[in-house]
């Protein structure tokens, strides 16, 4: 059975399971934050913070805001207190894919629609802080450790902070679209 899968905005409807998935994926390093915080996060930034559905289910979601370079969200406070940055850096926060749902390529169609996102912003490049050993992951998808920049002891000690640059779009005889392509819909067995 094959099911359809889209990247969508992230709604009012799907905290739950976004709280769910998260509450999962990090509790068991401690570094989950609960519903205010991430919450704010996604308040701070919603035209960067999406979900993945396969079929009616919420498969996963990511979540990403303008932060200036080197610098990353405190995991002990929510958004209210921070000033907006302007496009530049897109960092991304978030990522989660739910357990069973794993290696379909539910996470790329998230990582992909974000940076066409960080690409129709403007946005140069593309952070996050790598926590529980995912530094390689991430480095098998273009992103490179920032030496010099420590993560708080907050992200655990393994953490790292990476970025990768948002490579340029592609000149066509058109004129570019300042909007993200409409998310690839692909069939999930």
């Amino acid at each position: 059975m094959t099911e359809t899968v889209r990247v969508r905005p992230l709604a009012d409807g799907d905290w739950d399971a976004v709280v769910t998935l998260e509450r999962d994926a990090y509790t068991g390093l401690g570094l989950s934050e609960g519903r205010a915080a991430l919450q704010s996060r996604a308040a701070a930034s919603p035209d960067t913070c999406f979900v993945v559905d396969v079929g009616a289910r919420t498969a996963g979601y990511a979540l990403a805001l303008p932060y200036p370079p080197h610098r990353y969200p405190d995991l002990t406070r929510t958004e209210a207190d921070r000033d907006a940055s302007e496009p530049g850096n897109l960092h991304l926060h978030d990522i989660v894919v739910a357990p069973g749902l794993r290696r379909r390529g539910l996470g790329r169609h998230l990582l992909h629609h974000l940076t066409a996102t960080a690409r129709a912003r403007g946005d140069e490049r593309i952070s996050l802080v790598a926590v529980g050993g995912t530094e390689r992951f991430w480095s098998a998808r273009g992103f490179v450790a920032e030496p010099g920049v420590v993560p708080a002891g907050e992200y655990g000690g393994d953490a790292v902070y990476m970025s990768k640059p948002v490579a340029a779009a592609r000149r066509t005889r058109d004129r570019p679209s300042l909007s993200p392509p409409a998310p690839t819909l692909r069939e999930v067995s």
